[in-house]
């Protein structure tokens, strides 16, 4: 099969358009939730190292109990309390925020690795554990092409679909929306008209720990069941990526992450395929990143942050 035989059957199959979509869900979540962090003025590059620590939690407990849900709510526990460390140095002590997420990153990849072999016994994977189950819908599933892509799909696609929406309802529709874009934007003038910035700037941090998480469980409990070291293979940057491609929006986020999701599911298609060496195949698995370098290094200056996003805020 040829190059541009491979391609026409991935377009022209459903498989394609729900691997873009699963390839996608992680990094909506993180993407959201760098946008909840960056319009409230508190850059957040630790996605990664939350994302790690959210799937390690959560299949730990899920591990030791036998309980996905239970394993899911802790995964969110720990991302949370990740993301209160960075609000913290970044709000309270007015911390350069890259460093300040960098440390966590790389805390985050520690405390992963030490706590390997306790807890599962062996290092670089953990045993096979419970997943989050899918969800099957037969008034769907007996729909042609649209039933293979959505009949029967994990339930973070569902969950996605609120995170989404109602992180565009809150943040363009409610007066919190309004305090959290104008803290972004303006914190002083905020803080005159009697808004909290520094609770704000917390809310927005936290948030981003809770999404970013459930991004990293979708990659061990709704995908695979079971958390691998390398998790999440740079999937925390591609969101960053994500988030400005979309503009620092909840539904430009989607979109951005629906266009690295589609790069990877075309990268898996065509390995299935062809026919390929070792060489080729390890050049496509860079297309994710080498679109991330396209999408970073071009749209950039064509985007706006927000103003105040990174520039710490002390009160006069």
């Amino acid at each position: 099969m040829t190059w541009l035989e491979a391609i026409f059957s991935a377009f022209a199959s459903p498989l394609f358009y729900k691997l873009t979509i699963l390839s996608a869900l992680p990094l909506v979540f993180s993407a959201i939730g760098g946008v909840f962090s960056e319009i409230t003025g508190v850059t957040n590059i630790a996605l990664e190292g939350i994302m790690k620590l959210g799937a390690f939690t959560a299949v730990a407990f899920t591990f030791l109990t036998g309980n996905p849900w239970v394993g899911l709510f802790l995964g969110m526990l720990s991302g949370l309390i990740l993301a209160f460390l960075h609000a913290y140095v970044s709000i309270e002590w007015s911390a350069n925020q890259i460093v300040s997420a960098t440390a966590l990153i790389l805390i985050a990849q520690g405390v992963v690795g030490f706590l390997m072999k306790p807890v599962f016994g062996q290092e670089g994977q953990s045993d096979f554990v419970t997943k989050i189950p899918t969800v099957k819908i037969d008034a769907i599933k007996n729909i042609p092409f649209l039933g293979e892509i959505f009949g029967e799909i994990s339930a973070f696609f569902y969950i996605a679909i609120v995170v989404i929406i109602g992180s565009w309802f809150l943040i363009y529709k409610t007066p919190l929306g309004l305090r959290m874009r104008s803290v972004g934007e303006n914190p002083r003038a905020a803080d005159t008209l009697g808004i909290n910035v520094k609770g704000i700037r917390y809310f927005g941090v936290l948030m981003s720990g809770v999404l970013a998480s459930l991004g990293g469980m979708y990659l061990a409990l709704g995908d695979i069941g079971q958390f691998q070291e390398q998790m999440p293979a740079g999937k925390g940057f591609i969101a960053l990526a994500a988030m400005i491609l979309g503009n620092w929006n909840p539904i430009g986020a989607m979109w951005a992450s629906i266009l690295f999701g589609a790069a990877e599911a075309m990268n898996i298609q065509l390995q299935t395929l062809m026919d390929l060496p070792s060489e080729i195949k390890a050049l496509l698995n860079l297309l994710p990143f080498v679109l991330t370098i396209i999408v970073v290094g071009g749209f950039v200056g064509k985007t706006r942050a927000p103003a105040a996003d990174g520039v710490p805020y002390e009160k006069e």
